[in-house]
């Protein structure tokens, strides 16, 4: 009896006769679509009331318009009051500078302007555009009298804050554009509020500009009145003291650095010329005492034209002489006349000669004398100088302090001047776009709105999955049944009407018949001589197909040829009988109760090879009679005549008897409901078992979904496991069997 039949595939068990199931790993998208059809109608329902309520709350939201002003704000350099030696201009401060403007468009103090200009405080429209009642009540009419300053100041407040609150700064990238918005209930009270609001942001700029300007003038003003004191006090210092010292400045210049330079004083001027004198007086010195050397050799044109006209008359003479001495001797009348004539030039040119030599003498001495006289003014003027150059020092200290102090004041007073058309220089804000009334509502944005309840839907949905998932423990899963009940899986029966099921369990060709049929099949793996001759069939509670799987795994045990008996045990609520149409007059009560023809008491089926012993009679207590010895004798004395006998057990939560009768048999086959009882009642009722010392050859999963079946059958349900017997903790692993590989 190690096999069923040629039917059903024969395997070799193995050797240690323990059986282990794996079953196929399911893909992620898979597992999770899976539980979204699960779960699909709460997601749809959660989507659904999202969905739903995104559309009432959008319907019952009042309506909001926006309006929007475009303005441009071009960068300025503000230097009203910049000195360059006391205020140094800072550059390259563009991303500041905008950004301050972007905090003054949102500043308090703006938002105060506008609620004054537009004197919001008392405008009831203002604070009916944006829903708000205000607690001082209305400031019109005769109520207007009697509003207290508390209150109105308490409406300014709110006021105020309302505008801070709705208006919208939108500073357009890469440019100097920005976008003012706002947003009211009244398109018309959110145009005037933008219009107003640029309008107020340009004056603000202007008064702060004047601001500047009145400060900086006043500033200037005192810092005038202050340099000019200095200025004349220095100047005073330096005059005072130039005449104490003689410093006589014939002439100044003015640098480019706007210091004063003394060219020349009356002491430089003096030694000076005094200097050039004695150069040329030296130089007429030296010419003296040449002329006085030269003995009347050289004579100057000016002092010596007579001599010159004698000298010249005597070489005419000497050379008439000469002529008459070639014709004539010397005593002749003519040629001693010439001679006389010479005799008496030479004695004249004698005379002329020392007479010029006298002169040129009392020459030279005069201009020894004037030499000497020139060189003792020089260095009297130099002393005289060295001592002014030395009170120059502090002169040019006090000229220069009253330079830095005119340069002061020249700034200044030139800064001080051009304040005056500081005020009517070009604005730097200018209104491009102003606001017009929008003629449709910003918000509420129906399909917006639709996508965020979508979108909140799924966030709910997803949640409620997770929490669902994990509140609900039944089995679902077959690949999961090994992993969280520490037994195999024998198989996984697909869902089907009780009626139905009876007759697709008799046509071999359906889905209910192979699934049954491959967990008879894995049967022959659970133990080492193959199917178990005595098992038992339960569950954890009633109407989890306990009584089907019964008659599924006898009728298909019958179709192999065995001799199968179905042994119904469940006592207090009998129901195999119904499925053969059989009288339930006697049983196996009456068998426990002491009849000892059994034979008489088993009815053949119009199944071949299938024979049942009904419940019979239903006793007053079944757990008294099957707590003794005679059901396990029964149980013997039958498979002498049968080859296997399936006994239906009561479930085993809130009763005894299934630990009863798993005393009697080889072990027990456990049938659990997919989706039904929770793991751990499930585990529970294993325990129950395992502690009566039940073998549990494995798990049932029945009436399983096709939306959970395992990824990858013909038949979408994961049955037909095979089994080998691992060599661990002794736990069977499911593994897909030859005839599962057949139907897939």
């Amino acid at each position: 009896m190690n096999a069923l039949s040629p039917d059903i595939p024969s395997f070799t068990p193995p050797a240690d006769g323990r059986a282990a199931a794996t079953g196929p790993d399911v893909p992620i998208l898979l597992y999770y679509w899976q539980i979204a059809l699960r779960w699909r109608w709460i997601i749809l329902g959660i989507i659904a009331a999202s969905i739903l309520a995104g559309v009432v709350v959008t319907l019952l939201m009042p309506r909001q318009y926006t309006s929007h002003a475009r303005v441009e704000i071009s960068r300025q350099q503000k230097n009203i009051v910049k000195v360059d030696s006391l205020e140094p201009e800072q550059a390259g401060r563009d991303l500041e500078f905008y950004q301050t403007q972007y905090s003054l468009l949102q500043a308090r103090s703006l938002a105060e302007r506008v609620a004054r200009q537009l004197r919001l405080a008392s405008s009831d429209e203002f604070f009916a555009a944006h829903g708000v009642e205000p607690s001082g009540g209305t400031l019109f009419g005769d109520r207007a009298q009697g509003a207290t300053t508390a209150q109105r100041q308490e409406r300014q407040e709110l006021a105020v804050d309302l505008l801070l609150d709705h208006v919208e700064i939108l500073p357009i990238r890469g440019s100097s554009l920005v976008d003012v918005s706002y947003t009211s209930q009244s398109p018309q009270v959110s145009t005037k509020i933008v219009n107003a609001w640029t309008q107020q942001f340009i004056a603000a700029t202007m008064d702060r500009r004047f601001a500047s300007t009145a400060d900086a003038r006043r500033f200037l003003e005192n810092q005038l009145s202050e340099l000019r004191g200095k200025l004349e006090q220095s100047e005073r210092e330096t005059v005072n003291y130039a005449s104490a010292k003689g410093i006589v400045t014939l002439s100044r210049t003015q640098g480019d650095d706007g210091r004063t330079r003394t060219e020349k004083t009356l002491a430089s001027n003096d030694l000076e010329a005094l200097n050039t004198a004695l150069t040329q007086a030296t130089a007429d010195r030296i010419a003296a005492a040449s002329r006085v050397g030269s003995n009347g050799a050289a004579v100057a044109p000016e002092t010596g034209g007579a001599l010159a006209n004698l000298r010249q008359r005597r070489a005419e003479l000497a050379a008439d002489y000469a002529r008459l001495m070639v014709q004539f001797e010397p005593s002749y009348p003519a040629a001693q006349a010439t001679q006389q004539q010479i005799t008496a030039l030479d004695r004249a040119i004698h005379a002329e000669e020392g007479r010029l030599s006298n002169g040129r003498s009392a020459e030279y001495r005069e201009a020894v004398k004037r030499e000497t006289t020139l060189e003792a003014r020089v260095d009297s003027l130099r002393s005289q100088l060295d001592q002014e150059q030395r009170n120059t020092i502090q002169y040019n200290i006090y000229q220069r302090e009253a330079d830095t102090n005119r340069q002061l004041y020249d700034a200044l007073l030139q800064r001080y001047k051009e304040i005056g058309v500081a005020g009517v220089e070009a604005n730097n804000i200018a209104i491009i776009d102003p606001a017009i009334p929008p003629t449709a509502p910003s918000s509420p944005n129906l399909a917006l709105n639709l996508v965020l309840a979508l979108l909140v839907g799924l966030v709910l949905a997803g949640v409620a999955t997770v929490a669902l998932e994990q509140i609900d423990e039944g089995l679902r899963d077959p690949a999961s049944v090994s992993r969280k009940l520490s037994a195999p899986l024998l198989g996984s029966i697909p869902d089907a009407e009780e009626g139905d099921a009876l007759e697709l369990i008799g046509d071999r060709k359906s889905e209910l018949s192979e699934a049954y049929f491959s967990v008879a099949s894995n049967l022959a793996f659970s133990t080492d001589h193959g199917v178990p001759r005595s098992f038992m069939v339960t569950s954890t509670r009633p109407a989890e197909g306990k009584s089907t799987t019964s008659y599924a795994l006898a009728a298909m045990l019958g179709r192999t040829g065995k001799r199968v008996l179905l042994i119904d045990a469940d006592m207090r609520s009998p129901s195999l009988h119904t499925f053969f149409g059989l009288s339930n007059a006697q049983g196996l009560s009456n068998l426990l109760a002491g009849a000892e023809d059994a034979q008489k008491l088993v009815y053949p089926t119009r199944i071949n090879g299938l024979s049942l012993l009904a419940t019979g009679p239903i006793p007053p207590s079944a757990a008294e009679l099957l707590s003794g010895a005679r059901f396990g004798e029964q149980i013997r004395r039958m498979l002498e005549s049968f080859d296997h006998v399936v006994v239906d057990s009561p479930p085993v939560l809130g009763l005894a008897d299934a630990p009863l009768i798993s005393r009697a048999v080889e072990g027990c086959v456990f049938v659990t409901e997919a989706e039904g009882v929770p793991v751990r009642g499930i585990q529970t009722s294993l325990d129950r078992l395992r502690t009566a010392n039940a073998t549990i050859f494995g798990i049932i999963l029945t009436k399983l979904k096709r939306t959970h079946a395992g990824y990858g059958y013909g038949y979408g349900y994961g049955y037909g496991y095979g089994y080998r017997y691992g060599d661990g903790d002794g736990d069977a692993v499911p593994s897909r069997s030859a005839g599962e590989t057949a139907a897939a």
